[in-house]
């Protein structure tokens, strides 16, 4: 009798164990970024913007028919750009893309030589936001106006 509750009772066990590794199989990670998709009205002049702005490295797209661009963003996925909007729109800056430099005061020179205006967060002209946290953040437009920070948090 003792041999029978023995057995019973390593089977219930043997039960409830498979099923949680079945629920600790399905269990997915959280979910990772994969690319953020621009799109833009001229993809040769906004090719050149990310690429002269913030050197990117552009990759092999799949598509092959001159309207997407691909850049790496390292670890954190890629920037693909695809030609087709209707014209410049108009952004809120709180909807922005956001990289991170080793040096705000290194980046600022670059995009000053390039002409390129940039903000503080209230819209101060050529001024740097400095946050409570002592990181240093500027923002600026690509050419179809989609808003982009640049800061030092590394």
């Amino acid at each position: 009798m003792k041999i029978i509750v023995l057995l019973i009772t390593a089977a219930l066990s043997l039960g409830s164990f498979h099923k949680t590794m079945a629920q600790t199989e399905k269990k997915q990670g959280a979910a990772m970024l994969n690319h953020i998709a621009v799109y833009v009205t001229d993809l040769e002049k906004s090719t050149a913007f990310y690429k002269n702005v913030f050197e990117f490295t552009q990759i092999p797209e799949p598509f092959h028919d001159g309207r997407h661009t691909w850049f790496s963003l390292g670890p954190a996925g890629q920037l693909h750009l695809i030609q087709g909007a209707k014209g410049k729109g108009s952004f809120d800056k709180n909807e922005h893309l956001c990289f991170s430099v080793g040096s705000i005061e290194t980046f600022i020179e670059k995009i000053k030589a390039e002409d390129i205006p940039y903000e503080n967060w209230a819209g101060a002209a050529q001024t740097v936001t400095l946050r409570v946290d002592g990181i240093k953040q500027i923002y600026f437009q690509d050419p179809d106006g989609h808003w982009l920070e640049v800061n030092d948090d590394h």
